[in-house]
């Protein structure tokens, strides 16, 4: 049993290191980063969807932006398409499951708002279509995947592909990430100044 559990953090470590040693996926965090804090200046707002662990991992990000990751400060505008069970309830039994997300996007979703779409395979349906969806409407669409980025990785503007195959590893990762992509909107939005004030103990 414990050979298991080094194995498994070992896992975990050596992917984390192989997405520390690419350079693309940190100069693509500060980008969506940089563009997310000008986009909340500006009024607009994040969407946030994914399915199964994806789903908390959408929830857990949009919990930081509104409460807070570090200190307290003012609410950031971001939104789970996951929580609302009678229009993901709705919409799966009326049309179909695929677009649950699709829907949600073209009811709360104006130009210039940014869509992030979390799938470790990257070819989740219902987060295909609202991709597609998001780039009529004139979102940014982002991408958090695995594996070779799937279709998420031709229909996204940007995004962030985790070099591992083993589902539990990339949202691990995804997870680490999404911390970061909180922190650093923090920091464009709030200045530099914001960084240096002591962490909030936690809840």
């Amino acid at each position: 049993m414990k050979s298991v559990i080094r194995r498994q953090i070992a896992q975990s470590i050596a992917t984390l290191e192989a997405v520390l040693a690419d350079e693309r996926i940190a100069e693509t965090l500060v980008r969506l980063s940089e563009m997310t804090a000008a986009t909340m200046k500006s009024g607009g707002k994040l969407l946030v969807a994914g399915n199964g662990g994806s789903a908390a991992d959408a929830q857990h990000l949009v919990a930081e932006f509104v409460g807070r990751l570090t200190i307290s400060r003012p609410a950031l505008r971001a939104v789970a398409l996951t929580v609302d069970t009678s229009i993901l309830t709705a919409v799966g039994n009326d049309f179909s499951f695929d677009h649950v997300f699709e829907r949600q996007v073209e009811a709360l979703g104006a130009p210039g708002d940014i869509f992030l779409g979390i799938s470790t395979s990257g070819n989740s349906k219902n987060i295909v279509k609202a991709v597609k969806l998001a780039n009529q409407m004139g979102l940014t669409t982002v991408g958090f995947s695995g594996n070779d980025g799937g279709a998420m990785a031709e229909l996204c503007q940007l995004n962030i592909v985790i070099p591992s195959s083993t589902t539990m590893n990339i949202q691990e990762s995804h997870l680490v990430l999404e911390h970061i992509y909180c922190m650093l909107v923090e920091l464009c939005y709030f200045g530099p100044e914001f960084g240096s004030k002591p962490q909030a103990l936690a809840e």
